[in-house]
């Protein structure tokens, strides 16, 4: 059983080598963790920083936006056959001691899709990252017809089954609410796992913003009419 974490970042050098470096080298019923981070565009020494760490870094010229990153990760995962993928965000905001309980229901073939949720937990969330994702989950499921308590989380976890059927469109932060178009249009199980999150002013900045909001829903909007 092998599994590789991916890693989308974007002018990430704060954090990336503390995030590489909190990741798992082992993990209970998986033969061998690998880790890939698409450096997607940076203009500073993030994809240097992760390259010193010794994991695969796989860099875009131009920045293609976090849809771009993950379709890269998929195509890595799909490419060298991976049993199972977990997507991890390169700003510090998820804690690795959760990637075991994140995989656990595809280890026991319960799901094909794990969404890591920040909104079951009593954890303190700040109201505008709150808003911005109920907002989104309500435009999820008037698209797609899936209902998930956190449609924006980069923290998930898919098998080979899910892996091979994924095929991501969109380019940019509207991948998020892509990923249930998928699992609905796919037919796979997914399930959620509750996760605490970690809320610095640097991945609060570096995360949605009520500004973006529009632009995200037009782009799922005109993907739907296509």
């Amino acid at each position: 059983m092998r599994l590789l974490i991916g890693i989308p970042a974007y002018n990430e050098e704060k954090m990336i080598g503390v995030v590489i470096s909190s990741l798992p080298k082992r993990l209970t019923g998986v033969d061998k963790v690998d880790i890939v981070v698409v450096d997607d565009g940076s203009e500073d020494r993030t994809g240097e920083i992760a390259q010193s760490k010794r994991v695969t870094v796989l860099r875009h010229i131009i920045n293609r936006g976090l849809g771009g990153a993950l379709k890269t990760i998929f195509a890595f995962a799909l490419e060298r056959n991976y049993d199972i993928l977990v997507t991890f965000d390169a700003d510090g905001q998820h804690e690795s001691k959760y990637i075991s309980d994140v995989i656990k229901p595809i280890l026991s073939q319960k799901s094909d899709v794990v969404i890591g949720t920040r909104w079951k937990s009593k954890a303190h969330v700040p109201f505008s990252r709150r808003l911005i994702n109920q907002l989104a989950n309500v435009i999820t499921f008037i698209l797609y017809h899936v209902w998930t308590s956190d449609s924006q989380s980069g923290f998930r976890a898919f098998n080979k089954n899910s892996i091979n059927k994924i095929k991501l469109q969109t380019d940019g932060m509207e991948v998020s609410s892509e990923f249930f178009k998928e699992i609905k249009s796919n037919n796979l199980r997914f399930s959620e796992i509750s996760i605490i999150p970690v809320y610095s002013d640097y991945s609060l900045e570096k995360g949605q913003r009520l500004s973006n909001a529009p632009s995200v829903m037009i782009n799922l909007l005109l993907r739907l009419l296509r």
